[in-house]
């Protein structure tokens, strides 16, 4: 039977001829090792940008597929043609992960780093959402600027590294002393991971699509780190006290304190939530 089915797989796909290859305990740890690799690999990706272009890349991938079970060939002629250079792309496009993964390996973190992500990934906690509720009210009335980053899944401790270590608890007393005008950290982010202060005064990437002139340079790192990022940031403006939440780059200006609860919490309104778990019941 399997005969007959190779023979088809050499009429329909004008393939070579195959054989099954010997199976046996070095070939059961080389797919467990190749395996293995794949899952780490997978896994690391995903807590970084990285995932968002490999994703983009499956897309050209399967386009490609479809552009030669079609015959467009004008699609596959551009596709050809920029596959030719994919390497290169690949390795240009992921060049700060392919760094930061090659530092880790040559001081033997990388798999220290791996064994206790799973263990780091903790959610906003109610606590945490209600003591920046509590500052960004005080800093608004007191118009003290303020950006304060929540990290999500996607990993942004490279921009954490450019900050001032802390790892404290979040505190609205620890927020408004960050915060205060002319205090030493008062400029740049504060970035919260697993519901603690884990840098302050941090620099964060400009966006540089175009947003209200009437914006500063904290709105637009705060729209830039979630361009990047699936960060949630929370901005105070300095010159009128507005208080504003930006998630997947877009920005929400006078946001209520329910909806910031809401979002910083849940990620989603509650409308949305319910939608979420109504369709969830359904299944």
């Amino acid at each position: 039977m399997f005969g007959n089915f190779s023979d088809r797989l050499v009429e329909t796909f004008n393939i070579p001829a195959f054989n099954l290859p010997t199976f046996g305990p070095a070939q059961m740890l080389d797919i467990l090792i190749v395996a293995v690799l794949l899952y780490l690999i997978t896994r690391w990706i995903r807590r970084t940008q990285a995932w968002v272009l490999l994703r983009g890349l499956v897309v050209v991938l399967i386009i490609a597929v479809l552009a030669s079970v079609f015959e467009l060939i004008a699609v596959q002629w551009i596709l050809n043609n920029a596959i030719s250079m994919g390497l290169v792309v690949v390795v240009i496009l992921f060049q700060p992960e392919l760094r930061k993964a090659l530092e880790q390996l040559g001081r033997g973190q990388y798999l220290i780093h791996l064994k206790d992500e799973g263990e780091q990934k903790v959610h906003t906690s109610a606590h945490t959402v209600e003591e920046i509720i509590k500052a960004t009210r005080s800093l608004s009335k007191k118009l003290n600027g303020a950006l304060i980053v929540l990290e999500n899944e996607f990993d942004i401790s490279e921009h954490e590294r450019r900050g001032i270590p802390l790892d404290a608890q979040v505190s609205v007393q620890l927020l408004l002393n960050i915060f205060e005008k002319n205090a030493p950290l008062h400029d740049g982010a504060v970035i919260i991971r697993n519901n603690r202060v884990s840098s302050a005064s941090c620099i964060l990437p400009l966006t540089s699509e175009s947003i209200d002139e009437n914006l500063g340079t904290r709105h637009r790192a705060a729209v830039g780190i979630s361009e990047v990022s699936d960060a949630r940031v929370v901005v105070v403006s300095e010159e009128t006290g507005t208080i504003s939440l930006v998630i997947d780059g877009k920005l929400t200006r006078n946001i209520s304190e329910n909806q910031m609860r809401e979002l910083l919490i849940w990620g989603v309104p509650a409308k949305s939530r319910f939608s979420i778990f109504k369709s969830r019941r359904k299944k």
